[in-house]
């Protein structure tokens, strides 16, 4: 009897002790960053931000294979490829050509657009209510605005006559941006001068023929690499204004555009919603709800300009 006893209690004990289970270790997702510009602190930190606000944290549960392409599609292309061989579960998106770039690496992988001109047009999705495919994210309205920058230039710089226009014909989107700013500045009364600059050592000549053409004011679009063209326009002494952020934050003189912040922290919901099991082809493509004015007044003091009040209370942020 005893040992059986013995056995029992043993058996007892052992019941009492709770029996720990195995914690599994929490898995790791792999997104990659595709940004066709510079990589810049206005794209990491409120896409990292949004994507904590989703429980994905950098460093813990989510590894971020960022990627950027500094104005080159081919290097955006290579940058793509390069995602897709490091298996990462989805792929976002910064810029048309960066879009493009990852559209062509890959039919599978979620791409998640933050953001992208006319992804109807360009084939990106079929409709924005029903993308289809592995694409889905957030659409610009940048053509739209065209009209809008143009007559900021036109407050900003008195008998403002010729205007020079810097785009990048590789972009898919370019037609629409040519073909609104063409107009815009139809409107205005203003001859406009036109330049395809693809890589980055063409800014150089192309703000020279500007400057000989005496134009007096100049549009970047956000395909052209924001912080040289910035830089640039503020050394030949010319008004400039874009819809890249990080242009008026390296010379430039007015940013113009959808809150690029906002359109990061949103695509992180895009993301986590996939890595949760959502099919990008089911989720809409949202457009921009939020929008900057940005003015840069140290720039505008160097180049003997004047911001009138009235513009100063549209302003969402001055530099000084």
């Amino acid at each position: 009897m005893r040992p059986l006893r013995l056995a029992a209690v043993l058996l007892l004990l052992l019941g009492a002790v709770p029996t720990v289970e195995a914690q599994q270790p929490e898995k790791v997702r792999r997104v990659g960053v595709l940004t066709f510009t510079q990589m810049s602190p206005s794209v990491q930190e409120p896409l990292r931000e949004g994507l904590r606000e989703q429980g994905f944290v950098e460093g813990k549960n989510l590894l971020i294979e960022w990627r950027a392409a500094d104005g080159q599609p081919e290097r955006a292309k290579a940058h793509a490829q390069e995602l897709v061989r490091l298996k990462v579960e989805v792929i976002v998106a910064n810029l048309t050509t960066a879009v493009q770039a990852a559209k062509e690496a890959t039919s599978t992988i979620p791409i998640v657009m933050a953001s992208a001109g006319d992804p109807v047009g360009t084939g990106f999705v079929k409709t924005l209510a029903r993308p289809g495919g592995n694409i889905t994210g957030l659409t610009g309205i940048s053509a739209e605005l065209a009209g809008k920058r143009v007559e900021l230039l036109r407050e900003l710089v008195p008998g403002l006559a010729r205007l020079g226009y810097l785009f990048n014909g590789s972009n898919l989107f370019a037609k629409s941006l040519v073909s609104e700013t063409r107009a815009a500045a139809k409107r205005g009364g203003l001859e406009l001068q036109m330049i395809d600059v693809r890589r980055p050592e063409d800014l150089d000549p192309a703000f020279t023929a500007l400057t000989q053409g005496r134009v007096g004011a100049v549009i970047v679009d956000a395909s052209i690499v924001p912080w040289r063209a910035g830089e640039l326009a503020q050394r030949h002494r010319l008004a400039s204004i874009s819809n890249q952020r990080l242009f008026v934050e390296t010379g430039g003189l007015v940013f113009h555009g959808s809150d690029q912040a906002d359109l990061q922290r949103r695509a992180a919901v895009y993301v986590a919603k996939i890595l949760n099991g959502a099919k990008p082809g089911e989720l809409p493509v949202e457009q921009p709800t939020r929008f900057d004015l940005v003015f840069n007044l140290r720039t505008a003091k160097a180049l003997g300009l004047t911001v009138k009040p009235a513009l100063l209370l549209q302003a969402t942020q001055t530099i000084e």
